[in-house]
């Protein structure tokens, strides 16, 4: 019976029914123990029963946390029959991480992902209840699985209930989710639970803590005739009570309450193999209430009892205990088995520390990282030679999510000796790590370090690092590394096979352009993007695809490598590599926002970025905020774009990420110019300019000197836009590329005499064709009609103005589309403002469900892409809908089509 707790029980109800009415709920009931957390999952488990509701349950043991998806397979077991109703990649993830099949090592988020709609396929037919108790002593990758599924609910008709200690680390903790916190009984309930006899005394010594006052029950006399202020000596009396009650046992009895203590099972069939007689010998102690016997299995009346009876042992029964199931169990427990023996081992054992071994390798063939981290580095206590194990434990915990963790590992695995490959690999994961979190300069130089001696064993794995080491250099802000490294690139390369060209090409090509050498990286880059596109390397490595988004951005032309994107993409989304995601949708995001596909590059920059703060990527952070104000700021959306600016350059200066700080300023110029703030642009333009010099970037592309010649133009300082634009004529020239040019025409006629300044922007215009910046051509149009209305020419400035307020307008770019009807209308115009795009109003996450639809993809698909449920996708659809004004798949085709 379920005392006093009325406000927990509303909750607990109120939960339950929003799933009944396909609303979904997470409700996290953390407490310390015994405070009443199991008995609140009953109720909730007996309300969700009486209402029809399906109900799956999952406990944590502590003994299991070694176990590769223990609790997530006792979790979906009864789930499993919709397995079918799941997408193929997803499935072949689940089967493989709960050994249903043979598993090959994946992103650690696909078994999440595969969770998330198998819970949904699962509550396709009524109403789900997820009910996990002692969530804290779930294994690493179980929790990392749920959290995620957690995460992700918004429309199935599925309520979570995930019960954890307060005093425990869990996967809850910052998680940011719904979070019921108990407290003890109330005196009334207290009273109702023990009686009145000494309730006072009691309610003061347990605060009213459920199962310490059952416990002191029987205490309540002795504890009454003490003064109410004298300090009542039980501290800890829970467990001792338990203690004291194992202690009257016969010896038997002890010893067979030890080694079902130390089992993380309770299978009798176990126990008796290692205890012969354990069913007997445990009757008394179920007699005295500490243990149940049932269904083939001994259960601990609360898990405060097992821990009493394992605590209280001495270490070396301890170990015999572990010793005697590792005996026992059979070769189909291998992994359990492994940690029994290492649990019964003292110093170092050749045949414990390899059968954890190949525990760990088993658990990372099924994706269970932070199991197989643990099983490493276990065995690697037990082992002469751990230098290679704490090697795969630190690799195991990057894939984990523990980059600390990882990094520690590693520092552990360098004080041992390291052969040749094994030193490299331990500094290679070192460099990939820093580069992922930063800080980069710390990046590039491990980097760079290692890759001079991986030479020496594989040029081809040498340039794969140098290549990293330069795009590393990139964000550091640092031309003379790039060039460097690049240039070594291009050495190894020449003795190595056709995937270390590509990235000795694309690396040496973007250091040569970032260092102002355009013409010549240009034609490395474009030479490195062919190979790309008529092979297979590369492309089929979903962490290492971003590189052909390389490419395509760094070039800027209308057709070199784009079909490239949309490729990684689908890659990456197939694999569900949500590992490799943010970095690659915030560069497909950047190429997006330089095209007139801005709705999409909005999306996928706010994925991106939600996908980086997720996974602990500080570098993919920072780039999409910058991008995100950066467009932000051309769409005139001034708040959003301040605060990403500001964010942005916060996470860019802690982890030394100065190229995207650049992206931030140029952001927060664009958003006052096009607000008409000349002053307060020039400003930002300035620091920009500044912060370049700082960091001898010569590319062009990268330079904010268009902007300074018309800002500067626009405060009547001639002679400071003349200088610039000179500057810039040069450095243009010198990279040889359609985008610069054409920007650097535009810049030319902007100071041109009335005589010349036609034909300047006519040449910028046909350069602007080569390249698909919408956005770039429309200003050069805006420029070119307003420069012809001064001069008098209406009817020639009229069809410039018009062409760019069109632009401006299907573009979303509201301050530009604005400058430009007010100069149209100068002209004797009258031009009809357009109305706001209805896709304006759609959330992110909206957006890129409208996106994906009107393409074509089933909701299924759809799903599987955002890594949503169907439901939710349905549920986006409905607001879609009801913001866009359409009822049907065709109708939201065409109307992403005439919006977009």
């Amino acid at each position: 019976m379920l005392l006093g707790r009325d406000r927990e029980r509303q909750e607990l109800d109120a939960a339950l029914a929003a799933a009944r009415l396909s609303r979904s709920s997470v409700l996290v009931v953390a407490g310390e123990a015994g405070i009443g957390k199991t008995t609140l999952l009953e109720h909730a488990n007996h309300q969700a029963l009486e209402c029809g509701m399906r109900v799956l349950r999952a406990r944590g043991i502590e003994s299991e946390a070694r176990v590769p998806f223990a609790g997530l397979l006792e979790l979906l077991r009864p789930a499993l029959t919709a397995l079918d109703r799941i997408p193929a990649p997803q499935r072949a993830a689940l089967e493989g991480a709960l050994a249903l099949r043979p598993a090959s090592a994946q992103d650690r988020f696909a078994v999440g992902a595969a969770s998330l709609n198998l819970l949904a396929a699962h509550a396709e037919d009524a109403p789900v209840a997820v009910l996990v108790d002692d969530a804290h002593w779930l294994d690493g990758s179980s929790t990392d699985a749920l959290l995620f599924a957690m995460r992700r609910l918004v429309a199935d008709p599925i309520a979570v209930v995930v019960a954890v200690r307060d005093d425990e680390p869990s996967f809850v903790d910052g998680a940011q989710l719904p979070t019921l916190l108990l407290q003890g009984l109330d005196r009334e309930a207290a009273a109702a639970l023990v009686g009145d006899a000494a309730v006072d005394r009691l309610y003061a010594a347990t605060a009213g803590n459920p199962l310490a006052l059952l416990e002191l029950a029987p205490e309540a006399a002795r504890l009454a005739e003490l003064p109410i202020d004298t300090p009542a000596p039980i501290q800890g009396s829970v467990v001792r009570g338990f203690v004291r009650r194992a202690e009257a046992l016969p010896e038997r009895t002890r010893s067979a309450l030890l080694v079902a203590a130390a089992s993380d099972t309770g299978e009798l069939v176990s126990l008796e193999r290692a205890h012969p007689g354990a069913v007997d010998d445990l009757l008394p102690a179920e007699a005295e209430g500490l243990v149940a016997l049932r269904e083939g299995r001994v259960d601990f009346r609360h898990a405060l009892a097992r821990s009493a009876v394992y605590g209280a042992a001495s270490a070396a029964e301890r170990r015999d205990a572990h010793r005697a199931l590792a005996r026992a169990l059979p070769d189909r427990d291998a992994d359990r088995r492994a940690w029994h023996l290492a649990l019964a081992t003292v110093g170092p054992d050749d045949a414990a520390s390899s059968a954890l071994e190949q525990a760990g390798a088993r658990a990372y063939e099924r994706s269970a990282y932070a199991v197989a981290t643990g099983a490493f580095e276990r065995a690697a206590t037990l082992s002469l030679t751990p230098a290679g194990l704490l090697y795969r434990a630190g690799d195991a915990a990057w894939l984990a999510g523990q980059p600390d963790r990882a990094l520690a590992l590693l520092d552990e695995a360098e004080r041992h000796e390291l052969d040749g490959d094994l030193a490299v690999r331990v500094e290679h994961l070192r460099g990939q790590i820093t580069a992922r979190r930063g800080p980069v300069h710390e990046a590039r130089s491990i980097l760079a370090g290692v890759a001079e001696r991986a030479a020496e064993l594989d040029a081809g794995w040498a340039v794969q690092m140098l290549a990293e080491a330069t795009v590393v250099s990139f964000y550091a802000g640092d031309a003379r590394e790039m060039l460097r490294t690049g240039r070594r690139a291009v050495e190894l390369a020449a003795h190595a096979d056709r995937r270390a060209a590509i990235f000795a090409g694309l690396a040496h090509g973007m250091a040569l352009v970032f260092a102002g050498e355009g013409e010549d990286g240009a034609r490395s880059i474009r030479q490195a993007v062919a190979l790309l596109e008529a092979s297979d390397e590369l492309r089929d490595d979903p962490h290492l695809v971003v590189w052909a988004a390389m490419g395509p951005l760094w070039l800027r032309e209308a057709e070199a490598g784009r079909g490239l994107w949309e490729r990684a993409l689908e890659l990456v989304r197939s694999r569900t590599a949500l590992g490799a995601l943010p970095e690659l949708l915030v560069h497909v995001a950047r190429d997006w926002a330089t095209t007139d596909e801005w709705p999409a590059a909005g999306a996928a920059y706010g994925e991106g970025v939600a996908l980086a703060r997720e996974t602990g990527q500080g570098v993919a952070l920072g780039f999409g905020l910058a991008g995100l104000a950066w467009l932000e700021a051309r769409q005139g959306r001034d708040a959003d774009c301040r605060a990403h600016a500001a964010e942005a350059r916060q996470a860019c200066q802690l982890i030394g990420v100065r190229v995207h700080e650049l992206w931030a300023l140029a952001a927060l110029g664009d958003l006052e110019l096009g607000l008409g703030k000349p002053d307060e642009a020039v400003r930002h333009y300035e620091e920009w300019g500044a912060l370049l010099r700082e960091r001898e970037i010569e590319d062009t592309d990268l330079s904010p000197a268009p902007e300074l010649v018309e800002t500067y133009l626009a405060l009547g300082r001639a002679d400071d836009a003349a200088a610039v634009a000179e500057r810039h004529e040069e450095s243009a020239r010198a990279k040889g590329q359609p985008w610069a040019l054409a920007r650097a025409a535009r810049t030319r006629g902007l100071l041109a005499d009335d005589a010349s300044f036609a034909e300047e922007f006519e040449a910028a215009l046909e350069l602007h064709e080569q390249t698909p910046d919408v956005f770039e051509a429309a200003r050069t149009r805006f420029s070119y009609g307003a420069r012809l209305r001064r001069a008098g020419r209406r009817v020639r400035a009229r069809e410039q103005l018009r062409a760019s307020l069109e632009a401006f307008d299907a573009l979303g770019a509201l301050p530009w589309a604005d400058r430009a009807r007010t100069e149209l209308e100068a002209t004797g115009e009258t031009a009809r403002k357009r109305d706001a795009s209805t896709l304006d109003q759609l959330t992110p996450q909206e957006l890129q469900v409208a996106l994906l639809l009107a393409e074509g993809r089933t909701t299924r698909e759809a799903a599987a892409s955002m890594f949503l449920s169907p439901k939710t996708i349905e549920y986006h659809l409905r607001n879609v809908y009801r913001k866009l004004g359409v009822r049907s798949r065709p109708e939201l085709a065409t109307a992403v089509a005439r919006l977009h």
